[in-house]
């Protein structure tokens, strides 16, 4: 069990998120991209031991959860954790991700999906008191050769022609479930 007097959540960095995306979290990638990483730490270490990257959804998707403020959206795109911290980490991480952004002051509302097809619910959601607002897709998956997961939908919006001629494979169509959080 976390002992919060142990452990704080301060920025981490882009590379640092992308390091530990790439060993530990299943989509083995991300966009270069960020407008925050905040970072799991044992108080008095700079050893980073979880991170949640946050970024701006696509605009229907920031349209689905706030209409008249969607430029003030920001969707939670990858939560990852070492195999050894406590069970609670990500909880006590979200929550102070949450409470600093609340405190910027620039979102109103967040986003994120827990993907059905790896068995995620969206429990730490739930404990965390976001909205679930139902199950999404169902939406193809990309992987690269090495397998890391590509999105079609990023900086612009690709065909399966186009994903194949990049070398992409689809490995499937799955659901998520998607819960939102309005601050």
């Amino acid at each position: 069990m976390l002992r919060r007097n142990d452990w704080e959540v301060r920025p981490a960095s882009l590379p640092v998120a992308q390091d530990m995306v790439r060993q530990y979290h299943y989509a083995r990638g991300g966009s270069n991209t960020a407008v925050y990483v905040h970072g799991l730490f044992p108080k008095d270490s700079d050893e980073c031991a979880g991170v949640v990257w946050w970024l701006p959804p696509t605009r229907v998707a920031a349209e689905s959860v706030n209409r008249k403020r969607w430029k003030q959206v920001l969707s939670l795109t990858r939560m990852v954790m070492l195999p050894d911290v406590p069970r609670n980490a990500c909880s006590f991480l979200l929550a102070r991700a949450v409470r600093a952004i609340r405190q910027d002051g620039r979102f109103v509302s967040l986003v994120t999906y827990a993907d059905e097809s790896l068995g995620h619910m969206g429990g730490v959601y739930r404990a965390a008191n976001w909205v679930y607002v139902g199950r999404t897709g169902p939406y193809p998956r990309w992987q690269t050769a090495d397998g890391a997961q590509v999105a079609a939908k990023a900086t612009v919006n690709r065909t399966k022609a186009e994903m194949l001629a990049l070398g992409h494979t689809r490995t499937g169509a799955f659901y998520k479930h998607k819960y939102v959080l309005h601050l």
